[in-house]
């Protein structure tokens, strides 16, 4: 599966090979990115303190709200590999934003405003997805609204040929990123843009395939892993550093001393 563009008038591909270019114009009015929201809930802010909030009220694995919020923190972490820093704003009043943040990159000087919608959904992925995001658009919080700001469709699984049209003919910047997901570890497997995202950021950047080992048994089938790459200037976007992560260490640092 590779990245793709989409055209925004057309609903048809244009399809990439790997080792294509995916030039962008910065747009005009970018400006200092405004200060987004706090997490949905007191109770957890990312996967690990969600699952043993989960395990500590007894909710069931096999539940709508588990399999949705487990896949909104994997997705979480799994973009920040790529420059998101994303904060879970899901919940009853969330406008149909499940994700809302700003995108990191080196080819822009200011960071691209993103809302994004989680579907962690096993039917059939149709075309209505792209309307919800449309919605979510005019509901998203004061900084997120307008022009310059870049709505993503993620899931599972790949956009089928419906959503690629619909995707083609929608006037709002939007794009879709497909995450696989096993016990946390997510793995993006496809990224599509329409033409409107195309002007709103990402000048100089490319994007390839990187192939892991070749898996082998009745679930490899003896054939390669391939996950989504981005590159600035032949070298690869870096992921975002872990500010939690690094806090724990200075605590650590402190107690040693």
């Amino acid at each position: 599966m590779l990245p793709c563009i989409l055209k925004s008038r057309k609903p048809q591909l244009n399809r990439l090979r790997p080792s294509s270019q995916w030039l962008f114009r910065l747009h005009s009015s970018t400006s200092a990115t405004p200060k987004g929201p706090k997490s949905a809930t007191p109770h957890h802010h990312d996967l690990p303190s969600f699952l043993k909030y989960a395990n500590r009220i007894g909710l069931s694995p096999t539940s709508t709200s588990y399999v949705g919020t487990y896949y909104e923190y994997a997705v979480q972490n799994t973009l920040r590999h790529l420059g998101f820093s994303l904060t879970r704003v899901g919940g009853r009043d969330d406008s149909g934003v499940d994700l809302l943040g700003t995108w990191h990159l080196p080819s822009n000087p200011h960071p691209l405003r993103v809302i994004v919608q989680c579907k962690a959904l096993k039917g059939k992925l149709g075309p209505n997805l792209v309307r919800e995001l449309e919605g979510a658009f005019i509901g998203a919080p004061n900084g997120w609204r307008g022009e310059g700001v870049l709505g993503i469709l993620v899931s599972p699984k790949s956009a089928t040929k419906g959503v690629r049209e619909a995707m083609g003919r929608c006037r709002w910047a939007m794009g879709w990123i497909m995450v696989e997901n096993q016990d946390g570890t997510g793995r993006v497997r496809q990224v599509l843009w329409n033409r409107t995202a195309a002007r709103i950021g990402l000048e100089g950047v490319t994007v390839t395939m990187k192939y892991g080992e070749k898996k082998e048994g009745k679930e490899g089938g003896g054939r390669l892993d391939g996950e989504c790459v981005l590159l600035w200037k032949d070298r690869p976007v870096e992921a975002l550093p872990d500010v939690e992560g690094e806090k724990e260490k200075e605590k650590e640092t402190v107690k040693v001393q």
